[in-house]
C-alpha cells in the first residue's frame, strides 16, 4: 500500500515537473527570439530547432514509464538529455566567438530550483552538481571567464534547494514516525488480546519480531522502511491462534492428530484476517509461510526451499528459537545452548542453510537479549 502511495505520487509529481518544464522552455525562448535576441549583434547559431525537437520527443517516453508505473526515470533522462544538449548548443554558439557567455535557458535553474519536490538526495545532488559541471565544461571549453556567473547562481539556488529538501524530509520523517508507532502500538494490542488467551505465549511475539529483525538485517538485503513493515508483520505472526479452541491451544498433553490439523490452520487464518491492514498486508507471507520447511515438509502448502519467502524463513528460525527457550503448557524451556545445537541441526532439513550461517554470526547477540528478558521477567 505505501509502495502504491509513493508511486501515485511520484507520478503526479512528473506531470507537473513536465507542465513546467514545457511551460518555460518554450515560453522563455519566444521571448528570448522575438524581443532579447532581436538586439543586433546578438549570437543567433547552435542546435536551433533541434534543441526543441528532440525534447519534445521524450514526451512518448515519459508517456510509456508512466503508464509502465516506472515514473522515477523520467526525471533523470530529462535532466540528463537537456544538459548535454545544453552543452552542444553552448559550444557551438560561443566557441570562437567574440560574444561574452551567457546562461541559455532558464529551464535550467527551474530544475535545480524545484529539484526538492521529489524528494530524492540522488537526484537533488546529481541535478546540482551535474548543472555546476556542465557550466564549467563549457566555461573552460569556450575559455570564457563569464561562466563563473551562472555558476554562482545555480550554486545559491541549490543552496536554497537543499534548505527546502531538508525540511520536506523532516516533515516526511516526522509523518512516517507517528505513523509507524501508532501501527506498532495498535499490533501490540492485538498481540495482547493474543496473549490473554493463552498465557503461555506472553512476549513470544515481540521476542519473536526482535530475533527476526536481527537476522534480517545480517542478510543485508533489506531498506529500513522494509524492516519496520516485517517488524509489525512479525509482532503479528501467530495472530490466527485466536481462531484456534483454548481446549487445544493450551492443552497440556500431546495433540491428537485431528487437533494438530486445527493448529495447522492458524497461519492461513491469521493472513485472511490482515491481508488488509494498511503496512501489514504487503508482507503477509510472514504469516501464511513461518511454519513452511526448508524440505517441503511443513504447513499449509507443502513449500520447500526458496518457494519460501525469505522473511518467512528468517521468522521460520526466530520462531523456532524463541518456542525452544520459552515454557509452554506441555513442557519447559530448553537450555539456550541446546536451542542452538537444535537449530544447527534442522539446516537444510527444517531451516535454510544460508540463513543458518547468518544465524551462528547473530546467535551472541541473541543471547545478551535472552538473558536481558529473562532477568526482566523474573524482577517482575
Amino acid at each position: 500500500m505505501q509502495n502504491q502511495i509513493r508511486l501515485n505520487e511520484e507520478q503526479q509529481t512528473i506531470k507537473w515537473f513536465l507542465l513546467l518544464f514545457y511551460i518555460i522552455l518554450f515560453s522563455y525562448d519566444i521571448f528570448y527570439h522575438f524581443f532579447i535576441k532581436a538586439e543586433p549583434g546578438l549570437p543567433t547559431v547552435g542546435l536551433s530547432y533541434w534543441f526543441h525537437i528532440i525534447l519534445v520527443a521524450l514526451l512518448p517516453i515519459a508517456y510509456y514509464l508512466i503508464k509502465n508505473n516506472k515514473p522515477e526515470k523520467i526525471k533523470y533522462i530529462y535532466f540528463l538529455t537537456f544538459s548535454f544538449l545544453t552543452i552542444i548548443n553552448d559550444i557551438m554558439i560561443y566557441w570562437g566567438s567574440t560574444f561574452s557567455y551567457s546562461s541559455g535557458n532558464i529551464v535550467e535553474l527551474m530544475i535545480v530550483l524545484f529539484s526538492p519536490i521529489f524528494v530524492n538526495k540522488r537526484y537533488f545532488v546529481l541535478v546540482s552538481l551535474g548543472t555546476i559541471l556542465r557550466l564549467g565544461i563549457v566555461g573552460v571549453i569556450i575559455q570564457d571567464l563569464a561562466v563563473f556567473q551562472p555558476i554562482l547562481i545555480v550554486t545559491v539556488l541549490a543552496f536554497i534547494a537543499f534548505i527546502l529538501l531538508n525540511r520536506f524530509f523532516s516533515y516526511i520523517t516526522a509523518v512516517k514516525n507517528s505513523y509507524d508507532k501508532q501501527l506498532e502500538g495498535i499490533v501490540k494490542g492485538i498481540i495482547s488480546t493474543l496473549e490473554l488467551k493463552d498465557p503461555y505465549t506472553k512476549g513470544h511475539s515481540e521476542r519473536v519480531a526482535d530475533y527476526a529483525i536481527t537476522l534480517a538485517k545480517e542478510t543485508g538485503k533489506f531498506k529500513e522502511d522494509e524492516l519496520n513493515s516485517f517488524y509489525n508483520v512479525c509482532l503479528l505472526h501467530d495472530i490466527g491462534k485466536i481462531h484456534i479452541p483454548d481446549s487445544i491451544l493450551m492443552k497440556p498433553g500431546r495433540l491428537t492428530n485431528e487437533e494438530f490439523e486445527i493448529i495447522k490452520t492458524h497461519p492461513a487464518v491469521g493472513a485472511e484476517a490482515v491481508k488488509h491492514v494498511e503496512g501489514v498486508a504487503q508482507h503477509l507471507e510472514v504469516i501464511r509461510s513461518h511454519h513452511e520447511r526448508w524440505d517441503g515438509k511443513g504447513y499449509p502448502e507443502q513449500l520447500k526451499g526458496e518457494e519460501v519467502p525469505l522473511l518467512a524463513r528468517i521468522t521460520a528460525v526466530a520462531d523456532a528459537f524463541d518456542a525452544m527457550t520459552s515454557s509452554r503448557s506441555y513442557r519447559s524451556a530448553l537450555p539456550i545452548t541446546e536451542a542452538y545445537n537444535r537449530i544447527i541441526e534442522g539446516s537444510g532439513t527444517q531451516f535454510d542453510p544460508q540463513l543458518i550461517e547468518l544465524f551462528k554470526k547473530v546467535y551472541p547477540s541473541w543471547c545478551v537479549y535472552h538473558k536481558k528478558v529473562s532477568e526482566r521477567e523474573n524482577n517482575n
